[in-house]
């Protein structure tokens, strides 16, 4: 049985991901679970996990990066520095291993990029935001380089989520809505600082905006839906979680971690819910626009009855 499910698996797999090794790792993983005598939903539930877990190789890779950073000799080489050029092996290590595409890694270069401008306005001193105290070399004024990456962990995430469980969208806004929106919510990281900050307005915007927006995906081939609105939410908080990891292993500090560690703020959650959403529209407009001018747009599955056209990774 196993080896009818292996070539199953190999004969729906595309030849790019056969020629990554953590995609046999993943599927052996996958199959193990399901020879396991396990009831059908764990069995489901677990699979979600192995798929969020290889959805996370780049986001954890760091983890591990900032781990070691912390506990191994760097010598001469400023800890903020090893962790950029580390961050910028695993980029490569990933395309070339084909774990990652180069379109996956043009839209993680487009959030470094957004990233390290907000890292930069941030920890302005008439700002003071949070700030990075060691010394590096490659940095641009307050701002180490490698800080552009931890954005860029989230777009990963995105993107690989979006590929690896078949991501679709249903009744997504227009565009004359959901785009002001993302640069408003954008524009409000930094003018909060010196005009009322309107992050609840902007929240309760979006609710109503994606409101009815479902975001759809599948596990094991079998299709699942959830309102996006509750995925933002879910992810926001899930990267606050990776928020006090980081900071923990000094990755950055906030004014009340500077003389010891403490937990960050909960309202914290509420900007990465923001910026998750700032992701996600980049990306879904990004793929909506690879998919009109290079495939046909998916069709739904057969048990959904809604006749709304569906986006897909």
């Amino acid at each position: 049985m196993l080896r009818h499910r292996a070539e199953r698996v190999v004969a729906v797999a595309g030849v790019e991901e056969l020629r990554s090794p953590l995609f046999f790792y993943q599927k052996l993983c996958m199959l193990h679970l399901h020879s396991m005598q396990i009831p059908h939903g764990l069995k489901q539930f677990f699979t979600f996990g192995i798929l969020q877990a290889r959805a996370c190789v780049f986001a954890g890779s760091f983890f591990i990066l900032l781990f070691l950073s912390n506990h191994i000799p760097l010598g001469p080489v400023p800890r903020y520095d090893f962790l950029f050029i580390g961050a910028l092996l695993l980029q490569i290590i990933l395309i070339a291993t084909k774990i990652e595409s180069k379109d996956e890694a043009k839209t993680i270069f487009l959030f470094h990029l957004i990233g390290l401008f907000l890292e930069w306005y941030k920890t302005q001193p008439s700002i003071g935001a949070w700030s990075y105290p060691e010394f590096s070399y490659l940095r641009i004024g307050t701002v180490p380089l490698y800080s552009g990456f931890m954005y860029s962990a989230v777009g990963s995430y995105i993107s690989q989520s979006w590929r690896l469980m078949k991501l679709s969208v249903t009744d997504y806004p227009p565009y004359k809505y959901s785009i002001p929106l993302s640069v408003a919510i954008y524009i409000n990281f930094f003018t909060r600082h010196f005009l009322p900050d309107i992050r609840i307005f902007l929240a309760l915007l979006v609710v109503i905006v994606f409101w009815k927006t479902i975001v759809h995906y599948q596990v094991n081939e079998k299709h699942y839906r959830m309102p996006l609105v509750l995925a933002f939410c879910l992810i926001g908080f899930f990267i606050w979680i990776a928020e006090n990891i980081s900071t923990y292993l000094k990755a950055w500090q906030y004014p009340n971690q500077i003389d010891r560690w403490s937990i960050v703020y909960f309202h914290k959650m509420s900007s990465w819910a923001l910026l998750v959403i700032i992701s996600v529209i980049i990306i879904f407009n990004l793929k909506l626009f690879k998919e009109k001018h290079h495939s046909p747009t998916t069709a739904l599955p057969p048990d959904d009855s809604s006749t709304t056209p569906r986006t897909s990774g």
